[in-house]
C-alpha cells in the first residue's frame, strides 16, 4: 500500500461538486447505485468507508478505502479506489473504524 499517494489537483472544480470538496481529508461512508459489485471473484455490497484525498470534476477518490464485505468486513483495498460522483447513492462523514452489520 502506498502512503505516499499524491493527488491531482483540480483548479476548477464545479459548484455541483462543492459538498465533496468540503470533506476532502476526511473520512466518509459512501454506496453505489448498484445491487452489487463484483472485484476478484468476491460479490459484495456496494459500501465503501475510507478518506477522500481527491475531488475532481466528475469523480471522488478515497485512500485508504475499506470495501465492506459479509466475509472480510476490514479489507483495505491496496490502491486508492476512485468513484463516479454520478453513481454514489449515500454518502456521509462516517468513523470507518465503526462496525456495520451487513
Amino acid at each position: 500500500m502506498d502512503k505516499n499517494y499524491e493527488p491531482k489537483t483540480e483548479n476548477s472544480l464545479s459548484s455541483v461538486n462543492s459538498v465533496f470538496k468540503d470533506v476532502l481529508g476526511e473520512s466518509v461512508l459512501l454506496v453505489l447505485k448498484s445491487a452489487q459489485l463484483n472485484i476478484l471473484g468476491q460479490t459484495f455490497r456496494p459500501i465503501f468507508c475510507g478518506k477522500v484525498v481527491e475531488v475532481t470534476n466528475g469523480t471522488i477518490t478515497l485512500y485508504p478505502a475499506n470495501i465492506k464485505m459479509t466475509n472480510a468486513p476490514q479489507y483495505i483495498f491496496p490502491t486508492p479506489l476512485t468513484f463516479p460522483i454520478e453513481r454514489i447513492a449515500l454518502f456521509t462523514e462516517f468513523d470507518c473504524e465503526t462496525r456495520l452489520p451487513l
